[in-house]
């Protein structure tokens, strides 16, 4: 029987075992923090104070005081302080100590997921008992029952929610909840950082739509967001509130002492300078957590790792532990599952979870010691949100990074300097994206009719509301504008993506029992769920036997195989228009509006373990057309008398490689938020041209962020190549190992950055 190692002993294995040691290539001890307290505030009420000493709580942190002190005079705040600081308490106690002096007040709290608001719930209603105060709070969600909904809607002093169910149940029928809008004292915003991108975009206006029926009402509410660390808080919770914050981030929690390792997966084949699989070796870690009774979470990139990950693990983990004491956690799971799961792992009958970032936000998912992450998370700010996973009651616990052979990756293993040196990166939201925007004047118009003069937050809007009179949306009466059609419209716009429209994903391999498992946006329904596609789901199988793109279905079948799918994008790309541009000697940096024509054309089956391509296939789905921003690069035409048209194409494909990876570091998105596409003839100019394009129609300002920040950009890229220790190119350089491939990226960096003039 084989004897349980205990954290200490184990990291001393890792230490002195040659197998792992020789991969550490960085291995920082974060020592442990005293906590920083001050006393309670002499406002607070008796009852408060009983309850809080009831818990062991004799003292705050000192963010947590100087919150409370910042909302008693009135004021907005973000508080940013690390994963599991006590920040639920920044906004609790205000909200306590004003319910506790006036009854009638009112608070709505907005979480990013419903596991997040069912999970303060439960905290915020212990606290409430304890203090003995009639005070109704309840959450409001889809899972809501109706009988229930009515009492909250007239009595609930804290209404528990998230900005979908905001955007399309509450604000469109604000006539149901009257005394609620009236007495409305605080709008809680949890997990600020959450909101970039599109749905921080659409949340900004869910918010200007909230502020509009507030006022209606009379009231003007105060703001309290709460953050993880990212570089801009203060300007974040300003553009999405559209009111003055003041920033708290004096944390006063205590830490526990945190291991954080680099590891870099071995080199397999050293001419080529491929490492053996991020994610086998991840499993290996994670498995040797696991056996030795250390509660783990493993991170992973996309969904589809997650479930070849947790198939991997429940194979090897069952006999020793039981095939139910690791599950996987992630977006397209149904809510049902993913409280099952989350009250599984505080209990400690799970002992691993593997999971997207779903689980990077602060639900309590209990005591867990290791987190390994699978590929570095494409942030500074995702990073330590995932590590925060691990130790968050102040014991010892370990983080262990395991490197891909991605450029990024590989330039972030290399240099540990980087990572914990560097501030984390900024969040960006554009509320102004036109169909962003239109969208939810149509929902305002919905709710309450504008008149002529007025604005909608610090957005002009006058020439939308005349084009949606011209449509025939809106009709313009008496110098107002009132919304023409019975149906409402928040119900088909969603938050989540610019495009709205989602496949839900159908098990029919039971006859007569067909059940909806999941869904998926259009967009990556091209790639993940076209026919023949092997979809995961909970470690189970499932072949597509059909995608009804019109419909928007995919009906799937359990299946046994020993491989998955990945599918190939064919892009076509047009600039429509040029709104800025500078030169660089003789290379163009531009940035304006583009068509997108995207197809997806043929898949491959890749083996599992291997990873080696086994077979392919077609794939018979319709072009996607998208309207969208680009920044771009334009290379003087000379370089294909100076160097050769091939040589160009081939230097323009690795250089891309390279820019697909770098740039969403300097704008904190995904990786597939963010296109890059290389044309040896751009359409527009017949120069060498690399497109980097927000994949959302309109765009939501990254391509924009690529265009101020390109030169940085570039010498990053120029970093990424030039540290790789390979000979011609790899994979985690240019992504191709073919002769001079890494010769001409650089050449090509070298004139982007006016360094060359020519290329010889």
């Amino acid at each position: 029987m084989q004897v349980k190692l205990n954290m200490e002993q184990l990291l001393k294995q890792f230490q002195q075992e040659e197998r792992i040691k020789q991969n550490i290539v960085h291995w920082a001890t974060i020592p442990p923090r005293e906590a920083r307290t001050v006393p309670f505030p002499s406002e607070m009420d008796e009852r408060i104070r009983d309850a809080l000493v009831k818990r062991g709580i004799n003292s705050l942190y000192t963010h947590q005081e100087t919150s409370f002190r910042h909302i008693w005079d009135g004021r907005n705040i973000v508080a940013v302080t690390p994963t599991a600081s006590g920040k639920s308490m920044c906004y609790h106690l205000p909200v306590l100590q004003t319910l506790s002096e006036d009854p009638q007040a009112r608070a709505l709290y907005l979480f990013p997921t419903k596991a997040l608001a069912q999970d303060q719930k439960s905290e915020l209603i212990e606290l409430i008992t304890d203090m003995g105060l009639p005070i109704k709070s309840e959450t409001y969600d889809g899972d809501t029952p109706a009988n229930i909904r009515q009492m909250i809607r007239k009595a609930g002093n804290i209404v528990i929610t998230n900005p979908d169910m905001l955007h399309s149940a509450i604000l469109p029928h604000h006539t149901k909840w009257v005394s609620f809008f009236e007495h409305l004292k605080y709008i809680v915003i949890d997990e600020l950082h959450t909101y970039r991108g599109v749905f921080g975009s659409h949340v900004a206006n869910v918010i200007r739509r909230l502020k509009r029926i507030c006022a209606f009402y009379g009231s003007r509410p105060q703001f309290i967001c709460t953050s993880a660390t990212i570089a801009n808080p203060k300007e974040l919770a300003e553009q999405l509130t559209e009111e003055p914050v003041e920033l708290v981030n004096n944390n006063g929690a205590p830490t526990g002492k945190k291991h954080f390792i680099f590891y870099n997966p071995p080199v397999v084949n050293k001419q080529l300078n491929i490492r053996r699989s991020a994610t086998l070796e991840a499993r290996d870690l994670t498995e040797r957590f696991l056996s030795n009774g250390i509660q783990t979470i493993l991170f992973a990139r996309s969904r589809i790792r997650v479930e070849i990950l947790l198939k991997y693990l429940q194979e090897t983990i069952k006999k020793k532990l039981g095939p139910k004491t690791i599950q996987g956690y992630r977006g397209g799971y149904l809510p049902s599952q993913r409280r099952e799961i989350e009250r599984g792992l505080r209990r400690g009958d799970i002992m691993g979870v593997v999971s997207t970032n779903a689980l990077e936000l602060g639900v309590d998912i209990g005591q867990l010691q290791a987190c390994v992450i699978t590929g570095y998370p494409g942030s500074v700010a995702s990073t330590w949100q995932q590590a925060g996973r691990a130790g968050r009651r102040q014991g010892e616990s370990v983080v262990v990074l395991v490197g891909s052979s991605s450029p990024l990756d590989q330039y972030v293993i290399q240099h540990p300097e980087y990572f914990f040196d560097r501030s984390p990166e900024s969040a960006r939201i554009n509320p102004d994206n036109l169909i962003i925007l239109v969208d939810h004047i149509k929902c305002a118009a919905y709710e309450l009719p504008f008149k002529q003069g007025d604005r909608f937050g610090k957005a002009e809007i006058t020439e939308i509301l005349e084009f949606l009179t011209e449509e025939q949306i809106l009709h313009h009466s008496k110098g107002k504008w009132f919304w023409m059609n019975d149906s409402f419209p928040a119900h088909n716009i969603s938050l989540r993506s610019a495009s709205q429209e989602n496949v839900v994903i159908i098990d029919i391999t039971e006859r007569g029992n067909e059940r909806v498992i999941g869904e998926m946006d259009r967009f990556s329904s091209l790639t993940l769920l076209h026919e023949e596609a092997i979809y995961l789901h909970q470690g189970i199988q499932y072949q597509v036997e059909k995608l009804d793109y019109e419909e928007k279905k995919a009906y799937v079948r359990e299946v046994q195989v020993d491989y998955y799918t990945d599918a190939n994008l064919a892009v076509q790309l047009k600039v429509l228009t040029e709104d800025e541009n500078r030169r660089f000697q003789q290379t163009e940096f531009a940035y304006g509006e583009v068509s997108v024509h995207a197809m997806a054309t043929i898949f491959k089956k890749i083996k599992f373990e291997t990873h080696e391509n086994i077979g392919s296939g077609p794939i018979h789905l319709p072009e996607e057309e998208l309207h969208t921003n680009a920044a771009w690069i334009s290379f003087p035409e000379e370089l294909f008398d100076s160097i050769g048209k091939e040589e160009v194409e081939r230097g323009l494909v690795g250089l891309a490689h390279v820019l697909r990876h770098v740039a969403p570091l300097f704008v904190m998105c995904d990786p597939m938020d963010l296109h890059v596409v290389p044309q040896r003839k751009a359409v527009h100019s017949g120069q060498p041209t690399i497109f980097l394009y927000d994949r959302y129609p309109g765009g939501i300002g990254l391509s924009e962020q690529v265009f101020k920040e390109m030169e940085t950009i570039l010498t990053q890229a120029e970093g990424v190549i030039s540290s790789c220790p390979c000979e011609s190119g790899c994979p985690s350089c240019i992504g191709t190992s073919e002769e001079d491939g890494k010769e001409l990226a650089l050449s090509l960096l070298r004139v982007a950055q006016g360094v060359s003039p020519y290329v010889s």
